[in-house]
């Protein structure tokens, strides 16, 4: 598979056309960012780890019935992925009181909830990523009724996967984002990516923070929880 000029560089990754139309090639990067980019930095191995951990996690989604754009491995940091269009919409779903939800609702994090939430947020670097409702999704021709559906459907699938298998690694699912793109043929698959960047992962007896949350609250250890999450995903991925 040939790497051929880099279509796009993001926050955390770049990505490369190739030889082949449909697919792409992802490289994670060691950079961080938080608050929409205010605050930058860099984590040292980030991307090592970020793209290792996504592909074992969305290989196992795949196997519990989520579709998703993982192709193949190709390195440390690199790896194949199917092209897709992405929604313009990020997904969270929530188990547990923290972050934006605490602040937001003027709550104490650490509340377990009744059921999961799910909420989407616009994507859009200039507005904030501010929070939007499906008819205001469906009005803006972001996504149609059935896709987002689906995206729910998806959504609280990985939920169900996730918890379970981090609940086995000795850590706690507090709550994620998720992205999702459209295939040409207009299929709605899982893409982006699973890691301590986009999840909120805690210590289930310690509840410490295993997550990005150390590096925006200036917690330190970045790297070391980072790793921690790693060796328990290998422990426990056989």
């Amino acid at each position: 598979m040939e790497k051929l000029e880099m279509l796009y560089e993001g926050k955390a990754k770049k990505v490369y056309a190739t030889d082949d139309p449909e697919l792409l090639i992802v490289d994670y990067k060691d950079d961080a960012t938080a608050f929409n980019g205010v605050k930058k930095g860099t984590i040292v191995g980030k991307g090592v780890i970020n793209n290792q951990m996504s592909n074992r996690l969305m290989q196992r989604l795949a196997r519990g019935g989520v579709p998703t754009h993982f192709v193949k491995e190709l390195s440390e940091r690199e790896t194949l992925v199917k092209r897709v269009k992405i929604v313009p919409l990020e997904v969270i779903v929530r188990n547990i009181s923290a972050g934006s939800f605490a602040k937001r609702y003027g709550v104490e994090e650490d509340i377990v909830f009744d059921q999961p939430t799910i909420e989407f947020s616009y994507k859009n670097d200039e507005l904030g990523d501010p929070l939007i409702n499906s008819t205001h999704a469906m009005a803006l021709h972001l996504a149609t009724a059935e896709e987002l559906d689906t995206i729910r459907r998806y959504a609280f699938r990985v939920n169900e996967l996730l918890r379970e298998f981090w609940a086995s690694c000795g850590i706690t699912l507090v709550d994620f984002k998720l992205e999702f793109g459209k295939l040409a043929d207009g299929t709605i698959i899982l893409a982006d990516e699973i890691s301590p960047d986009t999840c909120r992962l805690w210590d289930s007896v310690t509840k410490e923070k295993l997550d990005k949350d150390r590096f925006r609250r200036d917690l330190g250890g970045v790297e070391d929880a980072y790793a921690e999450v790693m060796r328990r995903l290998r422990e426990h991925d056989e």
